[in-house]
């Protein structure tokens, strides 16, 4: 009979595996939507049905929209990077 306790084992970092890069895709595809939700938005100032102009769109509001937009997909397109230099990485470790 041992009087040792048993060793316990690290746990794994990630019960399932993770997918990078398609997280940053996901990232990148709603970006895109906020984009162009935004830019809709700004397109359609002063349209209406009866021809009279109409402004109700907030423009800073739209154009922290935008930016914000723009600061998501240049992030999520850096992910996308560093998730390809990780691979080229493991590749040339195993190879």
């Amino acid at each position: 009979m041992s009087l040792n306790p048993p060793e316990k084992t690290a746990p794994l970092a990630d019960k399932y595996p993770v997918d990078i890069s398609a997280i940053a895709l996901q990232g990148l595809e709603q970006a895109q939507a906020q984009f162009g939700q935004a830019a809709g938005r700004l397109a359609s100032t002063g349209a209406t049905s009866t021809g009279t102009n109409v402004d109700t769109v907030d423009l800073s509001a739209e154009t922290v929209s935008l930016l914000s937009a723009k600061n998501a997909f240049a992030t999520n397109i850096d992910v996308l990077k560093i998730a390809n230099e990780m691979q080229s990485s493991l590749v040339d470790l195993l190879g």
